[in-house]
């Protein structure tokens, strides 16, 4: 067997024959997703952490916020000081006590500003929790709440907020969205423009990272996390002069895991496999909590031939950032290459929330299904990831093994078929190229005898 990517484009398509595994064959751009969390001058604040709460610091702010509200003039003295209570312990740190002052707050309130700011701070006070689905209702129940008239402003903070709680429950598509609507009317804040790019790489938008932070580069040239964001899109769409430019900026502030995170990507793209595991190695050395780092190591590990370190590698990235696209999806493919598929459902799944559609992933989970007895399922499956991308050669192997098993000999033949043409056509693109497969080398099974 071997792993094969004949699909173009930016999705990496993990594939199975059924001759033994040739991790060396693997042919990726490899990937960086990096959190903000990881910006590259220590004296930077961190934007998750800066900007991830909405509270009204005291009492008095609270006031302020329902002067000229008729709600707040018929609210009863016990729920305000509810609120005025939950404020109080949110500062202090007690946040379980917090969120339930903000909820017993809610149970009696009209509708006006001091729902908004008790709907917003309890969303504050669950994220911090890592009750992240309740915090997400929260902010909903605060835009929600915000009264006519009352201008952006509030609603454009509570909607931060919501994106970053998206982002941290991975739900990176959703994050996605409200950062791009965020953007249009606030051009110039670096912070919703450098979250809205990390989701971007993190869904494999390469493109649309570099053209957001290419205009704002001369002009943000100390940001250093723009600085890795837009060099990582760029290496990561091959644009490797201009992402080596970056490169050489970051290092001369000298050795770092950023840089060497970079550099290993570099090499990777170039197919140089034993370079790339230098730099990447240095890179988790020199810090192992960066995002990215143990990912972009396992896939070198993966192709130099040491699947099993890889698979520690992966699960290490896990650790330190569980929506990592990559290592859910490799360790996806080398938890069905086990046959543990209990694992290989749960990674790939995780894989497919962070990067909806991703043909790489619904590939897999189209094995999966065939390789324990879901046939029809998988059959679906792969009709529309072929309707998607009509010279994905494998998705065609895998659709012609389920047609045969279907006793549906004639579609079975004409996949078969398709798949020798396609071949054909690569190997006329590669003339000198060795040992192309054929459709029985790919797995592709003989039809029924009749």
């Amino acid at each position: 067997m071997c792993i094969v990517y004949s699909q173009p484009g930016a999705s990496r398509i993990l594939t199975n024959s059924s001759r033994g595994v040739n991790y060396r064959s693997v042919q990726l751009c490899s990937g960086v997703s990096c959190l903000l969390a990881s910006r590259l001058s220590r004296k930077s604040l961190l934007v998750l952490t800066l900007l991830g709460v909405f509270l009204y610091p005291t009492p008095q702010g609270l006031a302020d916020a329902e002067q000229g509200s008729p709600a707040a003039a018929h609210a009863s003295s016990d729920s305000q000081n509810a609120l005025a209570k939950a404020i109080q312990l949110h500062q202090a740190g007690d946040l379980e006590g917090a969120i339930r002052e903000y909820r017993a707050f809610l149970s009696t309130s009209t509708r006006g500003k001091s729902q908004v700011i008790a709907h917003s701070n309890l969303g504050a006070a669950l994220a911090h929790l890592g009750r992240y689905s309740e915090a997400i209702e929260e902010y909903h129940e605060a835009i929600g709440a915000i009264p006519e008239g009352s201008g952006d402003t509030e609603a454009l903070g509570v909607r931060f907020n919501l994106a970053v709680a998206y982002y941290k429950a991975g739900q990176i598509p959703d994050a996605s969205r409200e950062l791009l609507s965020l953007s249009k009317s606030q051009s110039d804040n670096m912070n919703v423009l450098l979250l809205l790019a990390d989701c971007d790489l993190r869904m494999g938008e390469n493109k649309r990272v570099v053209e957001l932070l290419s205009p704002i580069e001369s002009a943000h040239r100390q940001d250093s996390a723009l600085t890795y964001l837009l060099g990582t899109a760029l290496i990561r769409d091959n644009q490797i002069d201009r992402g080596q430019k970056i490169i050489d900026r970051i290092l001369r502030d000298g050795d770092s895991a950023e840089a060497r995170l970079m550099m290993g990507n570099v090499k990777l793209a170039i197919h140089d496999i034993p370079g790339a595991l230098v730099d990447l190695r240095r890179a988790v050395e020199l810090n192992s909590k960066l995002p990215s780092a143990n990912a972009t190591y396992a896939q070198a590990l993966l192709q130099s031939g040491s699947p099993e370190r890889a698979t520690e590698s992966f699960k290490r990235e896990l650790e330190v950032n569980p929506n990592d696209f990559d290592s859910n999806l490799y360790l996806g493919f080398l938890a069905r290459q086990d046959e543990n598929l209990e694992d290989a459902s749960r990674f790939l799944r995780r894989a497919l929330e962070v990067r909806p559609g991703d043909l790489g992933v619904r590939y897999q989970i189209a094995a999966l299904h065939l390789s324990i007895g879901k046939i029809e399922e998988a059959q679906r499956e792969l009709e529309q990831v072929i309707k998607e991308a009509p010279s994905f050669v494998e998705a065609h192997v895998s659709l012609a093994r389920a047609y045969y098993l279907e006793k549906r000999k004639q579609d079975g033949d004409r996949e078969r078929a398709t798949v020798n043409k396609l071949i054909a056509e690569i190997q006329a693109r590669q003339p000198g190229a060795k040992d192309t497969p054929t459709a029985v080398d790919l797995g592709v099974v003989e039809p029924p005898r009749q």
